[in-house]
């Protein structure tokens, strides 16, 4: 059972909203800091070491709090969120048990690159290290978990620490960032001097692609006979505005595209250029395509299993072009002959332009085509419906048929009918 005593005393500590420059509790800087960054929704579940928080939130009306049954499911909550809308997800739980039932949202954020700052409560500093009640080392279990964490043990650096996770959580690529604030911290004093208008924290990742790179990249995709687009979650995570220029870089090359899970919806499927899905749960023509290329062009992706399978089996005659947005992606799984560490919208304007002042035309790939289209012609995701059962792909072929544009689909239906364009920001998970 969770601690939810406050003292009536420690109540009254609280400050109420005010302008940039008063003198406020910890848990009203951590209000206003969210308001700042233009938080409007958070998921959490209290417990005494967050009643102060709480108690801050209570009193004003800028940011709305869902109460869930589990902190999972706050987490999770908080992911779909930022899946949904492409902004930050927070989450508000209390310490202990409270703070250890996030880890596994956490640890899918951080694997599907999804922006999200979690608040933890914890016990007050002086007992920190003493075994007490719902203590726990929030930081050391999570540090695996996330992109970066904090353990706040001064007000006065609660301020920067807020406005530094966000700017962590959403710069270079996306995850979750976790913020640990004693109870004590909560009701100490200080000043909220708002929003910096720099950030202040020494994160700027790279998102500039170099231009040798660049160069090098269009002038092996100017060679390739048989190529490909291997398009990810960092088309998506880089905005729509990538998700146009993928298109735009399709048109102007004639090259197939296939997508990870995570990249669904950032190419319309119903182009004639797209494959499916690829790997495992894929298509059958994206994945010998794959496999028989002779340049592939990654985009956002990160040469997962489960599109890989046999590393030394994987795509073995083909020429690899990587771009991604975190450096530790590039050679991490696959070697690669061409990495360029940018964001992937940036690197695709800039070798759109290249390709069109230096070719200005689409390749010809009239034979990888028509080996790409004896491929589809195996109809591997073809079944027979019989007897009195349903299959799930006729039903969603029904639900296609009378719904057209105006429903959206799983990714395993997407998977059955390459026809339906789906987007990680409105699909179901597995």
């Amino acid at each position: 059972m969770y601690d939810t005593t406050t003292r009536p005393e420690e109540i009254e500590t609280i400050a109420t909203a005010g302008t940039p420059g008063d003198l406020v509790s910890g848990a009203e800087v951590l209000v206003r800091a969210l308001r700042d960054q233009g938080v409007t929704s958070i998921f959490g579940y209290p417990g005494g070491a967050v009643l102060p928080i709480y108690d801050a939130i209570f009193q004003q009306d800028q940011i709305e709090h869902v109460l869930v049954r589990h902190e999972q499911g706050a987490g999770h909550m908080a992911e779909g969120y930022a899946r949904s809308t492409g902004q930050c997800g927070v989450c508000l739980v209390t310490s202990g048990p409270g703070a250890t039932n996030t880890v596994t949202p956490l640890v899918d954020a951080l694997m599907d690159s999804i922006p999200m700052v979690c608040i933890t409560g914890q016990v007050p500093t002086h007992l920190i290290g003493s075994d007490a009640f719902q203590e726990c080392d929030t930081t050391g279990i999570t540090r695996s978990a996330v992109k970066h964490n904090y353990l706040v043990k001064d007000v006065n650096d609660l301020e920067r620490i807020v406005h530094e996770a966000f700017h962590v959580a959403t710069s270079g690529r996306p995850g979750p960032v976790l913020i640990d604030i004693p109870k004590d911290v909560q009701f100490k004093q200080t000043i909220y001097r708002g929003k910096p208008v720099e950030p202040t924290s020494r994160y700027r990742p790279a998102t500039a692609p170099d231009l040798a790179a660049i160069d090098a990249a269009v002038a092996l995709m100017r060679t390739a006979k048989k190529p490909i687009l291997y398009t990810g979650g960092g088309v998506i995570n880089a905005g729509p505005e990538a998700s146009a220029l993928l298109r735009q870089l399709a048109a102007a090359t004639g090259f197939p595209v296939t997508s990870t899970l995570m990249g669904l919806g950032a190419y319309p499927a119903s182009g004639s250029q797209w494959l499916g899905m690829l790997g495992m749960h894929g298509a059958y023509e994206a994945n010998m395509t794959m496999h028989d290329c002779d340049v592939m062009v990654c985009l956002g992706a990160r040469f997962d299993d489960r599109v890989t399978g046999r590393l030394d089996a994987f795509s073995p005659n083909s020429k690899k072009i990587h771009i991604d947005i975190d450096p530790s992606s590039i050679n991490k799984n696959v070697r690669v002959d061409i990495g360029i560490v940018a964001d992937v919208g940036k690197a695709m304007a800039a070798m759109l332009a290249r390709w069109q002042s230096s070719v200005g035309r689409k390749a010809k790939l009239d034979a990888w085509w028509s080996q790409i289209d004896q491929w589809r012609a195996r109809k591997g995701f073809a079944y027979r419906q019989t007897g009195d059962v349903i299959k799930p792909q006729y039903a969603i072929e029904r639900l296609h048929a009378l719904t057209k544009d105006r429903a959206g689909s799983a990714p395993w239906a997407m998977a059955c009918l390459r026809r339906l364009a789906c987007n990680r920001r409105t699909a179901m998970r597995w």
